[in-house]
């Protein structure tokens, strides 16, 4: 089986694809700052799962990773409060992405409190 395959790796990249594209609204000056923030953070989700999934026959490194994956994605949350904050992202796409990173988080918390559903051995 492949990260891909893995539910929390695909919502954690959908919401990375719907974060970039929200990105681009921006403005300018914001490039180097906040967008480049808000895009690493919750690409490194995604990357942080699929590296977890990877090294599931370490359960330490598995758990670390996830710790990671949770991380980056609370850190997207804190972007996104500035971007709102901001006034580049509206209330209403605010809830939406929150939502969508609350649902990835509960996911993560999924994989970190059942290892062994995702072939690590206890």
């Amino acid at each position: 089986m492949s990260f891909k395959t893995l539910y929390a790796y695909q919502k954690a990249f959908d919401l990375a694809m719907e974060v970039f594209k929200l990105s681009k609204t921006f403005p300018v000056e914001e490039r180097f700052a906040l967008s480049n923030q808000i895009i690493r953070s919750s690409r490194s989700v995604c990357s942080a799962i699929a590296e977890a999934y990877r090294k599931r026959e370490y359960p330490k490194y598995f758990t670390n990773k996830l710790t990671d994956a949770d991380s980056e994605n609370a850190e997207t949350q804190l972007w996104l409060d500035f971007a709102e904050a901001c006034e580049y992202l509206p209330a209403e796409n605010k809830i939406i992405l929150q939502s969508q990173s609350e649902e990835v988080g509960k996911l993560i918390n999924y994989m970190k409190n059942n290892p062994g559903k995702f072939g690590v051995k206890i």
